[in-house]
């Protein structure tokens, strides 16, 4: 395929999802390149994206940058298509606002390539009004949200919220 994909990981659970995702892209020809949330960093290592992905990751808004341009504009310029995947009821609601408070954030705000989310957490965020109108909100503007769907969580409930597997999104980002 030979795209630029920027994969946004957030602090979910599902954040082991997204090493699979990085796997799929990578053979299809892709280059990616990852960001995560400080919180990501909680589920999955740095490390094991680098390895993937064979690029740094990026999640320190405040490091110096590699070129001249600050980093989230550098990496925003060069997308195709970014994909956050997990993306958390509190990435959601802050993407919604444009909000720009971490590296991901700041790097979604300026890009201009097409957006695919993919949800993940507990069924009751998921069907809260809140979450609903922020991904209503999204939606409206073009974003595309890949899931979530119905099945068992890691909390232990079942139901809404569920992020899709790696080869359910990979096929939407076709």
């Amino acid at each position: 395929m030979d795209r630029k994909i920027l994969l946004g990981v957030t602090g979910s659970i599902a954040a082991y999802k997204a090493v699979e995702l990085v796997r799929l892209f990578s053979a299809a020809g892709d280059d990616v390149t990852v960001l995560m949330t400080p919180a990501a960093r909680e589920f999955v290592t740095p490390l094991t994206f680098r390895t993937l992905s064979r690029n740094p990751v990026y999640s320190d808004q405040f490091a110096a940058p590699s070129e001249w341009k600050p980093e989230h504009v550098a990496l925003a310029d060069a997308a195709d298509l970014a994909v956050v995947a997990p993306a958390t009821a509190n990435t959601i609601a802050k993407l919604r606002f444009g909000m720009a408070d971490n590296l991901l954030l700041a790097t979604l705000l300026a890009t201009r390539a097409p957006l695919v989310i993919a949800p993940a957490m507990n069924t009751g965020m998921w069907r809260n009004p809140a979450t609903r109108e922020n991904v209503a909100a999204l939606e409206a503007r073009g974003v595309r949200i890949a899931g979530p769907r119905e099945g068992e969580l890691a909390c232990g409930d079942s139901g809404a919220g569920r992020m899709l597997e790696p080869k359910e999104i990979f096929a939407l980002c076709g």
